[in-house]
């Protein structure tokens, strides 16, 4: 079966309960293919990004293979900003669109999901010619000060991995959700000064395992997401806090992907 987000976003979870952690969220527009069916929970797999989980079925619409084979050869549009105030047509209600959201079969500012169809206005001056660092930039400076939250991928909370996803899926690219994945994709830069605006800079703990993604801003600084998504400055050994001057990740890896 195959179910499609029709809420803001969704949890998703480690395991059935509402009490569990949450490990991601799915935005609208998302849909998700259903591999267990429970009394009050489905798990499901993310089709963006391959990532599973856990959701309370009363989240998900279910829609027809006839449905899903129509919204996959159908054109479609993801949000580019943090969010959109888009109308349910038929209910005369408004939803908020939080920024990565797909609307599927998308034409002349709507589409159609079931039966219903949602309209959004599009953000004016979208379409000025831009260098690609200079968009995913633009792009990743909208989230400044979005506060952190695990799992997290929209403005009122949102993860390191979670930002570099959703800006980059504005961008035209879909990444994986954690950063061990994330780092896979790219070409590995030698030296942070031959990096560019718009590399992606990966970090390591004590073990050496990538816990941490960020998004250079130069061959010095660093937007990311800890504690919020914020400016700080990176040096060869890692980023350092712009309260307390300490280095606070250690630096592993920069790849580009522009």
């Amino acid at each position: 079966m195959t179910g499609i987000i029709t809420l803001p976003l969704v949890p998703l979870r480690v395991s059935e309960s509402e009490r569990s952690e949450m490990c991601s969220q799915l935005l609208f527009g998302e849909r998700v293919e259903i591999i267990e069916v429970g009394e009050r929970w489905l798990f499901v797999r993310n089709r963006s990004d391959n990532y599973s989980g856990w959701v309370d079925r009363k989240m998900i619409q279910i829609i027809s293979p006839e449905e899903d084979q129509r919204l996959n050869f159908a054109p479609s549009y993801c949000v580019p900003v943090p969010y959109l105030i888009c109308d349910k047509i038929s209910s005369k209600q408004k939803i908020l669109l939080p920024g990565g959201s797909i609307l599927p079969a998308f034409s002349q500012g709507r589409c159609k999901i079931g039966k219903e169809i949602y309209q959004i206005s599009l953000p004016e001056n979208i379409n000025l010619p831009e260098t690609p660092s200079g968009k995913i930039i633009r792009l990743a400076l909208q989230y400044l000060n979005a506060p952190y939250l695990w799992g997290g991928k929209s403005i009122l909370g949102i993860d390191c991995s979670g930002f570099i996803q959703v800006v980059f899926a504005m961008f035209g690219i879909q990444l994986e959700r954690d950063a061990s994945q994330q780092v896979e994709s790219g070409k590995v830069i030698d030296f942070l000064f031959e990096a560019a605006a718009g590399d992606l800079a990966f970090f390591e703990n004590a073990e050496g395992k990538i816990i941490h993604v960020g998004l250079l801003l130069s061959a010095g600084t660093i937007i990311h997401a800890s504690g919020s998504v914020k400016i700080e400055s990176i040096d060869s050994q890692g980023i350092i806090s712009s309260q307390t001057g300490e280095y606070t990740h250690t630096l592993r890896v920069i790849k580009r992907l522009l």
